[in-house]
C-alpha cells in the first residue's frame, strides 16, 4: 500500500515539476498544460499549446532539444513528445493568463490589459469570466483588481466541470504580480436556462383539420336530429 502511494506521489511531483519547466520554456508558444502517458516503449508527453509551430521549431529542432533536456533533467526514459493544438485559445484560462502577463511585462497598463483580455474571452463565446490581478498595482501597498463579465458559478460540483482556471505570475519593477483567470465555458448549463424546441407545425395543422371535421360532423348530426324530432312532433300534433 505504501509503495502504491509513493508511486502516485512521485508521479504527481514529476508532473508538477515538468509543468513548471515547460511553462518557462514555452511561454511564447501559448503553453496550456501537459499530460503523461506511460507506454511499453517509453513515456508519451502530450504538450497542449496554442502555437504548436513554436514547440516543434524549424525542422523539428526545438522539440528535439526539448526532448533531450527533459531526458537529462527529469530522468524520463525514452520520452516521446506530442503537441496538441488548442483550437480556441481564448477559452483556455492558462493561455489567457499568460497573454495577460506578457502584456503587463510589455508595459501595458493593468486596467487596459485586463479589459482587453476579458473582452476577447467573452467574444469567443464564454458564459462568463473573472480576472484577478494582485500585487503592487498603483502604490507600494499591495492590493487586487478584479474584472468581471457574464455569469460565473463559484460553488458546487459544476465548478469542477465547467469552469477553467489558469494562473500566471509576472515580475515588474514594483514587484511580483499574480494573475488568476476563471472562464465559464459555453457548454455550461444554467439552472434557470430555458430551451425552446422546434415544433413540427404540419402535425398541428393536420390535427386541427381533423378536429374541425369532427366538430362539423357532430354539428351536422345534431341539426339532423333536431329536424327529425321537429317532424315527429309536427306529425303528432296533426
Amino acid at each position: 500500500m505504501m509503495k502504491a502511494k509513493q508511486h502516485f506521489l512521485e508521479r504527481n511531483l514529476l508532473k508538477i515539476q515538468l509543468n513548471e519547466f515547460l511553462a518557462n520554456e514555452l511561454t511564447r508558444a501559448g503553453y496550456a498544460g501537459v499530460e503523461l502517458v506511460k507506454t511499453p516503449l517509453g513515456t508519451r508527453i502530450i504538450i497542449k499549446a496554442a502555437r504548436p509551430g513554436l514547440v516543434i521549431g524549424k525542422h523539428g529542432k526545438t522539440v528535439r532539444d526539448l526532448t533531450q533536456k527533459i531526458e537529462e533533467l527529469f530522468h524520463i526514459e525514452n520520452p516521446q513528445i506530442e503537441v496538441d493544438e488548442i483550437t480556441e485559445p481564448e477559452l483556455n484560462a492558462k493561455v489567457m493568463a499568460q497573454r495577460l502577463a506578457s502584456a503587463l511585462q510589455r508595459g501595458v497598463h493593468f486596467r487596459r490589459a485586463g479589459y482587453t483580455v476579458l473582452r476577447r474571452i467573452m467574444n469567443a463565446g464564454a458564459r462568463g469570466a473573472e480576472i484577478t490581478i494582485s500585487g503592487k498595482l498603483t502604490s507600494q501597498r499591495a492590493r487586487y483588481q478584479k474584472f468581471r463579465a457574464g455569469v460565473l458559478i463559484k460553488a458546487g460540483d459544476p465548478v469542477n466541470h465547467f469552469v477553467d482556471v489558469g494562473k500566471a505570475t509576472v515580475l515588474l519593477k514594483p514587484g511580483m504580480l499574480g494573475i488568476t483567470v476563471k472562464i465559464m465555458l459555453p457548454e455550461a448549463p444554467l439552472p434557470d436556462e430555458m430551451k425552446i424546441s422546434d415544433i413540427d407545425t404540419s402535425e398541428i395543422i393536420e390535427e386541427s383539420g381533423e378536429l374541425e371535421e369532427t366538430e362539423t360532423d357532430a354539428g351536422e348530426k345534431s341539426i339532423a336530429e333536431k329536424d327529425v324530432t321537429h317532424q315527429e312532433e309536427t306529425s303528432k300534433n296533426n
